[in-house]
């Protein structure tokens, strides 16, 4: 009573889900219909089922759990992780972000270094053309002609770094050279055609066309490579209406690939050393939205809700088959082990090897981390 938890309006009625659930695996793990091909995997998942947050509308929910923190100028979880563990491949960069559908609210504020070295900002790879912009010589110009810029280019900035002492600079003259060597690296590394047919039917990639499951197939060609943070973000979600029809849309699109990329990892021994975090920045309501004057809904959906919903994990270990927390039959707030975004940040970071309360960095005076002076590692999780 007098807590808000969404914008519905007006009338509002609770609606069960209009899907099916059941048991699968030996862990006896609960997914939906709408997830057959994931539920094939159900034994290598953990469930948080009672993750919520403080921000109730998207772009501060999304910064809130990619920085700890509801508004920007924070360095984002891929920063922090490369911040604390490097690069493993000096011909890519440590922390590559796609996308299969438009940006969300919070644009590219969700992959940015925030007060940290500009080195450790995510970099956007494209889902058509060049993946990076300006990755082929213009027509006429030479590799031996771009070469001749970027000796160019490190002379002056050698100059000014010698000047001036800036950090930054050096940063910037070791960025060129690696724009230099992705020349020659992310041509090869992008071509999906060089995988056999069966393994791209797995996946249900199409060489060239834009898509989650090509998105998921270069994540496990840059895992291999070394990278060290592969962002993979889906659009489109947001269903206020239209449920019925919407949401199977969308889980048909991710279930397969998502699916392929678990099994590709673990038949390549790659999984227990690669975690999988798949989530959202909130749930949605256990109650409809669309409500008519009458009681009755016309393409009914749900509303925003970040007081309890579901975010799972897999590999980099992780105890598989588990299910973490409950919440009321209605599915409204948690009732047993309430997990918090920070919760979920200091336990990614545990999981990748790197204190959360000992991973800081010095900015205006103070000491800031990922997770603020908050965070609990969910050790219920841990194999």
């Amino acid at each position: 009573k007098g807590r808000r938890f969404a914008f519905i309006g007006g009338k509002m009625n609770l609606s069960g889900s209009p899907f099916s659930f059941a048991r699968h695996g030996q862990s006896g793990q609960e997914m939906s219909e709408l997830l057959p091909h994931l539920a094939t995997v159900a034994d290598e998942i953990a469930l948080l089922k009672t993750v919520h947050t403080e921000e109730i509308n998207h772009a501060p929910a999304q910064m809130f759990l990619h920085t700890g923190f509801g508004r920007g100028g924070r360095p984002s979880l891929g920063s922090w992780v490369t911040y604390g563990l490097g690069s493993e491949n000096r011909d890519l960069p440590a922390y590559v972000v796609m996308l299969s559908g438009p940006l969300g609210g919070a644009g590219t504020s969700l992959w940015q270094n925030g007060f940290l070295p500009s080195v450790h900002q995510g970099i956007q790879f494209r889902s058509s053309g060049d993946p990076v912009l300006f990755l082929s010589n213009p027509a006429g110009n030479t590799p031996a002609d771009r070469r001749r810029v970027y000796d160019a280019v490190r002379r002056l900035n050698e100059q000014h770094l010698a000047d001036v002492g800036d950090p930054e600079i050096a940063t910037r003259i070791s960025q060129y050279e690696m724009a230099a060597r992705m020349q020659t690296s992310v041509p090869e590394l992008a071509d999906l055609s060089r995988e056999p047919r069966g393994l791209l039917d797995l996946y249900g990639a199409t060489p060239g066309a834009p898509s989650f499951a090509n998105n998921c197939l270069l994540a496990r060609r840059l895992i291999e490579r070394g990278v060290r943070v592969v962002e993979l973000y889906d659009a489109d979600w947001d269903h206020h209406a239209s449920l019925k029809t919407s949401l199977p849309k969308k889980c048909r699109d991710i279930d397969q690939a998502m699916t392929a990329l678990i099994l590709d990892l673990k038949q390549r021994s790659l999984l227990d050393d690669t975690l999988i975090v798949w989530g959202s920045e909130f749930g949605r309501t256990p109650l409809q939205q669309g409500i008519n004057g009458d009681g009755k809904a016309t393409n009914p959906g749900r509303d925003h809700h970040k007081d309890a919903y579901t975010l799972w994990m897999a590999g980099g270990g992780v105890k598989g088959g588990v299910t973490h927390g409950r919440t009321d039959d209605f599915g409204f707030s948690p009732v047993e082990h309430p997990v918090h975004v920070h919760d979920v940040n200091a336990t990614i970071l545990h999981l990748l090897g790197l204190d959360h309360e000992r991973l800081t960095f010095k900015y205006q005076g103070r000491e800031f981390r990922l997770t603020d002076v908050h965070g609990r590692i969910i050790r219920e999780i841990l194999g």
